[in-house]
């Protein structure tokens, strides 16, 4: 159970939604800083940068450090993230931008969310009014950085969701918090978290318009197995046919935001 914490506090602190677990989380962290001040080798929670601007990769790297130390992944597209995700299974914490090559909008972090579910992800994008965060946080981001933001809400967000929560800076909380969202886009990112990895890198070769000897060739299997995936994503998504599924997933893609 999430529960908004006050956007409107006397200390300012941000948007949190708390998960009932944390306090857990945050004895745990207590303990492991503890254990690192008497010199034990304790593993730092891993972070993997999702950016295609090197220059914005390399910001986000050093305001990330101050938390999560110098051992850092990145990936300058999609698919580059999800080879690093499928090879490093200790990353916790992915920092996505929400264009980039291979995500247009909220596919990339609905594939993430799909294919990982277990791996927090807080998006990072200029796209940051009120509308388009209320719909990162309804397809299962932990939480917002607008690229304007400094390296101490960097730092601020990143230690809130580690700790189990959710962040949105505080001058937008309370608008985020009333903005009704897109009609669907909850039933939706439920129904896409149905897919499996595989179904998931199915629908998105579907809404190519690649056949399924194609999308066999791409993925390396055999056809009469890409006839099931479809059949199954047919079903979990509610739709009849190619045309209605790969509209379901062009409904998650923004246009480009203005700089």
């Amino acid at each position: 159970m999430f529960a908004f914490g006050n956007p409107a506090s006397a200390s300012g602190s941000p948007l949190r939604v708390v998960r009932d677990d944390e306090r857990d989380v945050n004895q745990a962290r207590r303990v492991m800083g503890r254990l690192q001040g008497a010199g034990y080798n304790v593993g730092m929670p891993r972070l993997l940068i999702a950016d295609d601007h090197p220059l914005f990769r390399a910001a986000l790297r050093q305001a990330a450090a101050a938390v999560v130390g110098r051992d850092i992944a990145e990936a300058d597209t999609l698919p580059a993230a999800f080879e690093i995700l499928e090879q490093d299974t200790a990353i916790e914490l992915v920092l996505l931008d929400l264009h980039m090559p291979g995500a247009n909008g909220l596919s990339g972090l609905a594939a993430l969310r799909g294919q990982y579910p277990g791996v927090a992800v807080l998006v990072v994008s200029a796209h940051d009014t009120p509308a388009v965060i209320r719909r990162v946080l309804d397809h299962g981001a932990a939480g917002f950085i607008s690229k304007s933001a400094g390296a101490s809400r960097i730092d601020e967000a990143i230690t809130a969701v580690l700790d189990g929560g959710e962040w949105v800076a505080p001058e937008l909380a309370e608008r985020v918090r009333t903005e009704p969202g897109e009609a669907g886009d909850r039933q939706l990112a439920a129904r896409l978290a149905s897919l499996t990895s595989q179904q998931f890198r199915v629908l998105g070769l579907l809404s190519r318009g690649l056949l399924n000897k194609q999308i066999a060739d791409q993925l390396n299997i055999q056809e009469r197995t890409v006839k099931a995936h479809v059949t199954a994503i047919f079903e979990k998504l509610g739709v009849r046919n190619r045309t209605q599924a790969s509209n379901l997933l062009h409904s998650l893609d923004l246009s480009p935001p203005t700089l």
